[in-house]
């Protein structure tokens, strides 16, 4: 397994939306980016969020921590919804099997937020 490092965020208010966390802890090396904002006609954000796994292990669950600089409302990802459904941080589970050494795409995941939403810290674990 991998020695735990401490995760590290810092805030910039010059970075766009799209800008990505990556989580220090455990086997999964965790990454998320806004990859569509509220347009007209949509009133979304949508999140891409993908996870590395290295390690020596298999297992069939996954849970994906997600914290934002404002209050979301979940909308729907390809997973489960495990807390609650507003926040600034959201909890969801995932059914993927994972080989020791993998990468996962876990899709979209959708909220709702005002202007300026941005994501402040990222983590799967198994």
């Amino acid at each position: 397994m991998k020695q735990y490092s401490k995760p590290v965020v810092s805030v910039d208010n010059g970075l766009a939306e799209g800008v990505y966390a990556a989580s220090g802890a455990g086997c999964y090396t965790a990454t998320a980016n806004i990859h569509q904002t509220p347009q007209i006609g949509r009133g979304d954000y949508r999140i891409q969020v993908n996870g590395q796994h290295h390690s020596d292990h298999t297992k069939e669950a996954q849970t994906l921590t997600i914290s934002f600089n404002q209050p979301v409302t979940y909308s729907s990802s390809q997973g489960t919804l495990a807390g609650a459904t507003t926040g600034t941080t959201l909890t969801i589970n995932y059914t993927y099997h994972q080989n020791p050494n993998d990468n996962i795409g876990l899709g979209d995941l959708v909220v709702v937020s005002d202007p300026g939403l941005s994501i402040t810290g990222v983590s799967i674990t198994d």
